[in-house]
């Protein structure tokens, strides 16, 4: 797994073994086993790495006005029972959510408006809610409606 693993040696002396995956990837999911000796003690933990996926088809970023389909997948093993997308959560009245039970999301027509954080919610049959964020990034015109812009002789346009 090298060079994406390490241990934050400057913790250590605290009693901190952490292990640090970047970036996580589908194939480390699984259970992960620590121990650490120091002087006549041992101690152990166990974790379990679970990772959620999103996908998109096309992949990002995508062009304004293609069709784009968004999947959200876990490695939990309960019975997935509803996705929920959140587009923008905390940022006023362009916030958005979807809720299925299939996972995807298709937006037909995605306009710049779009672009941003999407959150992924999968609620399992089991009580477990897994979520994950993508930054989702248009390629399109964010200009003005009208497609003439007016500048003054002398003076800079955008």
């Amino acid at each position: 797994m090298k060079p994406r693993v390490s241990l934050q040696d400057s913790t250590l002396r605290n009693g901190n073994f952490s292990l640090r995956i970047d970036p996580v990837r589908s194939e480390d999911v699984g259970l992960y086993e620590a121990w650490v000796e120091y002087n006549t003690e041992a101690h152990s933990c166990h974790v379990e790495l679970g990772v959620v996926t999103v996908t998109l088809s096309p992949p990002n970023p995508v062009i304004e006005n293609d069709l784009l389909l968004m999947s959200c997948n876990s490695s939990h093993r309960a019975s997935l029972v509803e996705t929920c997308w959140f587009h923008n959560e905390h940022l006023g009245p362009t916030s958005r959510t979807f809720c299925s039970v299939s996972g995807a999301l298709s937006i037909l027509h995605p306009a710049m408006s779009d672009a941003g954080s999407w959150r992924c919610q999968l609620r399992y049959s089991d009580k477990e809610i897994i979520s994950a964020t993508y930054n989702l990034q248009i390629l399109g015109f964010d200009g003005p409606a009208k497609p003439v812009v007016y500048a003054a002789a002398g003076s800079a346009a955008d």
